[in-house]
């Protein structure tokens, strides 16, 4: 159940991100103001609302999720740094506070992104069972294996093809 969980708060977190790009790329010129305001260049408006919707997308569907979650936290970060640094202001405070839990949420993701549900997670399994299969024929117990099986090995010695579960 912990992963239905995961992926869950992968989806929200990645829908956030996803559609506050969208609306940048969209409509840039509220996103120039801001960033003019903060004495950033105007011109980083169209880029950030592609990088926002790029790693939504790629956190939806857990492509490089680690690497897209330290990314995503760390650019959530300087928006506190930039735009939400008046604490004192209640409206930035909550904003402030509101970033470092949504930091709190890409960094569970980078520790338990890759679980099920998850692209990298369907990679890493291939990867093991290719391996398992490259070893077993190496060692002379099985012959011609086909990667959608697994390959388990009984106490005599003998391997037996058993159907993979693919996916969850």
């Amino acid at each position: 159940m912990s992963w239905i969980a995961a992926v869950l708060g992968r989806l929200l977190l990645a829908a956030l991100f996803f559609a506050s790009g969208l609306q940048k790329l969209i409509d840039p010129a509220p996103t120039a103001a801001a960033l003019e305001a903060a004495h950033l260049p105007a011109s980083l408006a169209l880029p950030t609302g592609l990088f926002e919707s790029v790693a939504g997308v790629l956190l939806a569907v857990g492509l490089m999720t680690r690497l897209v979650a330290v990314l995503l936290a760390g650019f959530t970060a300087l928006t506190i740094l930039f735009f939400h640094n008046q604490f004192a202001d209640p409206v930035q405070g909550v904003q402030a506070v509101k970033n470092i839990a949504i930091i709190g949420g890409l960094l569970m993701v980078f520790a338990y992104g890759q679980m099920r549900g998850s692209y990298d997670y369907l990679r890493e399994q291939r990867r093991t069972h290719r391996a398992e299969v490259r070893a077993a024929r190496a060692e002379g117990r099985v012959e011609g294996a086909n990667t959608a099986h697994t390959v388990e090995v009984d106490g005599g010695g003998v391997a037996t093809l058993k159907p993979k579960r693919r996916w969850f």
